[in-house]
């Protein structure tokens, strides 16, 4: 019987290139894993305590190091992504081997675009121009845009790489990526959005 195996991928913070592995679900369950990058920069640590994994991310985006705690289902059964917590972009992938190379070059263009375009008033202007259409389509439809506390009010804040909805009378925060065409398409398989809420 061919052994079960889980991959980890992430983006190197020293020589920006993606970093893919994978292990045993045998070897994750036993020992956790560290998954390091060829060039030595950076290591991405799983440590499994009995019921959860802590998993330390070296973050390609923002340089910092991570830290998530995933239950045992989130690392061995299905496919995850964990956030960089200032950009608030995935920057570690988690599941089938196809899954996390496909997440990991979105991942790069990403990076590479953040790279390039500090002058840039949104990292991809095409992209979030095409976001913020799909928006108003959204809100043009009744119901499209709403929040769980019950109110139709919601405004736009526009951010370089994301647009926030943000419900105007419980405060309730719903960030829509506009970086990639990933994040286009996404948002294309909605017919509505609806903020958390907050009671």
């Amino acid at each position: 019987m061919r052994e079960e195996m889980r991959s980890f991928g992430y983006l190197c913070p020293s020589c920006k290139k993606t970093v893919l592995a994978a292990r045993s679900v045998f070897a994750l369950e036993a020992a956790g894993a560290e998954v390091e990058c060829g060039c030595g920069g950076s290591a991405l640590r799983a440590v499994f305590d009995g019921e959860r994994y802590q998993i330390q991310v070296p973050c390609g985006l923002c340089g910092e190091t991570h830290t998530a705690r995933c239950t045992s289902a989130q690392v061995l059964e299905s496919a995850s992504a964990l956030a960089c917590s200032r950009t608030k972009q995935f920057c570690c992938f988690i599941g089938p081997e196809g899954t996390v190379e496909k997440n990991l070059r979105e991942l790069a263009v990403l990076a590479e675009k953040e790279q390039r375009g500090d002058s840039e008033a949104f990292l991809d202007s095409v992209i979030m121009y095409e976001i913020l259409s799909e928006l108003r389509d959204i809100a043009a439809r009744p119901g499209g845009l709403s929040c769980g506390c019950g109110s139709p009010n919601v405004r736009i804040e526009v951010r370089r790489s994301a647009v926030d909805l943000i419900c105007a009378d419980c405060g309730a925060k719903l960030r829509v990526p506009a970086a990639t065409d990933r994040d286009l398409d996404d948002l294309c398989c909605r017919i509505k959005l609806v903020l958390p809420g907050r009671p």
